[in-house]
């Protein structure tokens, strides 16, 4: 079967203020990717470690937690001693609220530079991006999101899709839950096999060593 996109949601608990009523939408996309066994990676800042039994839940639900930095600064214009404590703290806050939990690492808006790649592997992460997005956080109907995301599948991709959103409290994220729903049905119904993002990379990294042998 062939491979789709390893979905992953940036962002959540992006302000204490929103958290109430975004984690409505938050549990409906995780309840329906867990149904999927879909990689969901958590941005926890200083007030979503308030509400860590979020966090945690997400975890029971068999999500792939990883590290989006603790309060979502575009890295390319941080310098290495911020970049080590974004990561750091919000390592140490997945810990705290999840416990053990994936060594994969998003940076925010994609922003990073080859030093903080450097200071990224240097602390046992492991960066991964994404190849496909549905452009949801300008609040788009659920119809565009979905159309953007169909037009860039090839198989063996990542989508980037959101549940929460850093230009203002109270992100309504709504649409993205329709559009998830949608996509996880229509490839489903194409064949397509729904894998998480470590999964994506360990049967990319086989296959790369099936072509080298060949």
């Amino acid at each position: 079967m062939a491979s789709t996109p390893a979905s992953t949601h940036e962002d959540a608990f992006r302000r204490i203020k929103e958290v109430r009523a975004q984690a409505i939408e938050h549990t409906r996309i995780a309840r329906r990717l867990g149904a999927e066994r879909r990689e969901m990676m958590l941005a926890l800042i200083n007030e979503g470690v308030s509400h860590a039994d979020i966090a945690r839940e997400l975890g029971r639900a068999g999500h792939v937690v990883g590290n989006h930095t603790f309060n979502h600064p575009n890295l390319i214009f941080a310098s290495a001693r911020e970049t080590t404590m974004q990561l750091r703290d919000c390592e140490q806050a997945l810990t705290d609220a999840v416990g053990e939990h994936s060594r994969l690492f998003r940076p925010p808006f994609g922003g990073r530079r080859p030093g903080t790649l450097k200071i990224v592997r240097a602390l046992g992460l492991e960066p991964v991006m994404w190849n496909v997005t549905g452009r949801d956080w300008k609040g788009k109907p659920a119809e565009y999101v979905e159309r953007r995301v169909t037009q860039q599948i090839r198989g063996g991709n990542v989508i980037l899709l959101h549940d929460g959103g850093h230009q203002k409290f109270g992100a309504d994220r709504s649409q993205t839950v329709i559009a998830t729903d949608r996509l996880i049905a229509r490839y489903k119904s194409e064949g397509y096999e729904l894998v998480t993002v470590p999964e994506l990379m360990e049967k990319q990294a086989l296959s790369s060593q099936l072509s080298a042998l060949s």
